[in-house]
């Protein structure tokens, strides 16, 4: 990489002055080396492909040309537009959190141009968004999904767009959103500026950038002194550790002298929240995201983070792209990640606008097969991992952890505010497990109207609940159920096919020597009769739960 001159501001790259003064009130001067290698080349409007270790500045490398393209209500030109209002710039992200957190920073940027920032994906309600859409909207920033159903519902207007962004493109190729990029990449106009950018640039990430894109220049952010793939900011500590002794293990990690904000990385959902759980049972500020939470509790949690009301953050990878705060001090991998790039996008938590951090990964028996060959792709140098408890000597001296410090925290120590002092928002989504409750479920006593199940009651209250519901069919207590104790399932069986179908005289006068038969000819009737009797009954129970 060039060297540059630190002390040149945004504006000496040629960013407009009331965008790097927007910038400055938030004390944002000088740009990082991706920025001052990015801007010049993409305010000339030339495509660009941008390969930069995640947490290097990226975002306002592209953010910030992409703003100054666009003009706003209160800028010369915006009547001779041909669709003024129509969107002009198009920032495609992979996850929801990185859309938060690119929609966030280009609002700041744009604070004093009267450009409108909108960012659009899923979790939240349509409506509002296509408010925003009605009302008009310069800059949009949003996943792949949700763009692709305001588009094919005709709220979103993409053809005004002169400028398109691809953030984490790699990202995108992981989790299958290619067809869906593409996709919208035809239905902007053919004469545009392209930028991509990404850590990593896989194969199918480079034929996509050929063919949509126009003689780009490829631009790489990286010191010659670097030999890893991982930023040299970042001191990273392996452990072999036992599950059953991980929870005591991060507890004590996180009673380290200095820690700050804290990542946590798990594997699965499950696994989030019950780690996000023993945590706060334990004294500790921890809120979590996973996709078992509705947008608004995963909003809550990372607000609550931001803020400091939590100073612990349990996620899963979903989160990992999206998470940009400031002052993470460690990233905990609680689980040996699958590859090579998904450690790279979580240990970059930390250690971002070179700032120092620190990053702990703990590597169950069985995935340290699968750890070396991380190990290997980024030549990390730790084949074998030491293997490590929560009472080990070493752990307390490779992290500044005090003797003899356990991993519970005391009162006295317990001073953040919590997950519950954040407000929740309220998307109208439940979370999965409440959805999947309501819709009822095995070892789920309750109705489908959420009450309990009318069978017990219907036992007890005697007139009340399935009694009378099946017109006293079964109720021990009248005279009725005495009167055809002979016959008590085929007048069941009449009446209930006479309910469901609301009136069945018919099949009730059917066969009326068979209703004065004795019971024993009753069981004597035809396999297809016996079969319509039980399909009968399996359909009474379902309609009675």
């Amino acid at each position: 990489m060039t060297d540059f001159d630190t002390s040149k501001t945004f504006a000496d790259y040629g960013v407009r002055q009331d965008i790097a003064d927007a910038l400055a009130q938030k004390g944002i001067t000088s740009p990082f080396p991706i920025q001052a290698l990015t801007l010049p080349v993409a305010l000339s409007g030339q495509d660009i492909i941008g390969q930069a270790k995640t947490g290097t500045g990226k975002t306002l490398g592209f953010g910030l040309p992409a703003l100054q393209s666009v003009i706003g209500p209160q800028q010369e030109g915006y009547q001779d537009l041909s669709a003024p209002g129509a969107p002009q710039a198009l920032i495609i992200v992979p996850t929801r959190e990185l859309a938060i957190q690119v929609g966030d920073d280009l609002s700041v940027a744009a604070s004093k141009t009267g450009v409108r920032v909108a960012t659009l994906y899923g979790g939240r309600p349509y409506d509002t968004q296509v408010k925003e859409l009605e009302q008009g909207i310069e800059l949009i920033v949003g996943t792949p999904g949700r763009l692709i159903d305001l588009h094919r519902q005709k709220y979103l207007n993409l053809t005004q767009i002169k400028i398109v962004v691809l953030d984490e493109a790699d990202e995108m190729l992981d989790l299958g959103f290619l067809p869906d990029v593409e996709r919208l990449l035809s239905a902007v106009p053919e004469v545009r500026q392209t930028m991509l950018f990404s850590a990593t640039m896989p194969g199918p990430v480079l034929t996509m950038a050929r063919r949509y894109m126009s003689r780009p220049m490829h631009i790489r952010a990286e010191s010659g002194e670097e030999e890893t793939m991982t930023k040299a900011s970042i001191r990273q500590v392996i452990y072999r550790a036992h599950p059953l002794d991980k929870d005591e293990l991060v507890g004590r990690i996180l009673r380290a002298e200095g820690r700050g904000r804290t990542v946590i990385f798990t594997k699965t959902k499950r696994s989030a929240a019950k780690l996000s759980d023993e945590l706060t049972s334990r004294g500790f500020a921890a809120g979590a995201i996973h996709g078992d939470l509705n947008q608004g509790a995963r909003e809550q949690a990372l607000r609550a983070f931001r803020n400091g009301k939590v100073d612990i953050l349990v996620a899963t990878d979903v989160a990992a792209r999206g998470i940009d705060v400031e002052d993470v001090t460690h990233v905990i991998n609680y689980q040996c990640p699958e590859d090579e790039k998904t450690y790279l996008h979580r240990v970059g938590r930390t250690g971002r606008a070179e700032k120092e951090g620190t990053a702990v990964t703990l590597v169950d028996w069985e995935d340290v097969p699968r750890w070396k060959l991380i190990n290997k792709a980024l030549e990390l140098g730790v084949d074998e991992p030491v293997e490590t408890y929560s009472s080990s000597a070493h752990l307390f001296t490779d992290l500044g952890i005090a003797k003899g410090t356990k991993g519970r925290l005391p009162k006295e120590e317990r001073t953040a505010a919590g997950l519950q002092a954040e407000e929740a928002e309220d998307f109208g989504g439940a979370p999965a497990r409440e959805k999947r409750q309501e819709r009822g479920g095995r070892g789920d006593r309750r109705g489908r109207s959420g009450s309990r199940s009318p069978r017990r009651e219907g036992g007890r209250a005697g007139g009340e609940g399935r009694a009378e519901k099946r017109g006293g069919q079964r109720n021990a207590q009248s005279g009725e159920g005495r009167e055809a104790d002979s016959k008590p399932r085929r007048r069941r069986t009449r009446r209930v096919a006479g309910e469901a179908g609301q009136e069945r005289p018919a099949r009730q006068r059917q066969k009326p020597a068979a209703e004065g038969a004795p019971q024993g000819e009753g069981a004597q009737q035809g396999e297809g009769q016996r079969r319509r009797r039980r399909r009968t009954r399996r359909v009474e129970g379902s309609q009675d739960s």
